[in-house]
């Protein structure tokens, strides 16, 4: 990939660090319950991380390895074209983005975790945009062109 506006740079600035740790303890509820299920490779060994800048965005989970940006949302991102934005930068960066409503995460983690592992597994491997759910798989160009 070009180096341009969408590329994510290797070091964070101080900047994104301190929000990131701000973010980390504004004391989300959902997101506080659905950390307690991914940190420490508990959910099959996947490592994740909390609250990561990735550009000029921050992810509330990422699998670095699987390239996965997992996010728990609340009523005032439907049809938000900030997500919109977002998501299109995070693929554009070879980023998988996998939304969740924040309700789900709080009476359904068993389901919640499910999904997520069966984009993980590969078994979940095509765009979805459901009442529930979002995932918006990375588009990768291939050498050549066309997508992988």
């Amino acid at each position: 990939m070009e180096r341009g506006a969408s590329h994510i740079p290797p070091r964070r600035s101080p900047s994104h660090i301190g929000r990131a740790r701000e973010l980390r303890h504004g004391g989300n509820v959902a997101e506080a319950t659905l950390w307690n299920e991914l940190k420490a490779k508990k959910l099959r060994g996947h490592k994740f991380s909390r609250q990561v800048p990735l550009g000029p965005y921050y992810a509330d989970f990422v699998c670095r390895q699987a390239k996965l940006v997992i996010e728990l949302d609340g009523s005032q991102h439907v049809d938000n074209d900030y997500d919109t934005r977002r998501d299109e930068f995070m693929r554009a960066n070879g980023y998988s983005v996998l939304r969740f409503w924040s309700a789900d995460a709080l009476k359904n983690i068993g389901a919640v975790c499910e999904t997520i592992l069966a984009v993980l597994d590969g078994r979940l491997t095509d765009d979805i945009t459901s009442a529930d759910l979002k995932f918006v798989l990375a588009r990768v160009e291939r050498p050549g062109g066309g997508e992988k």
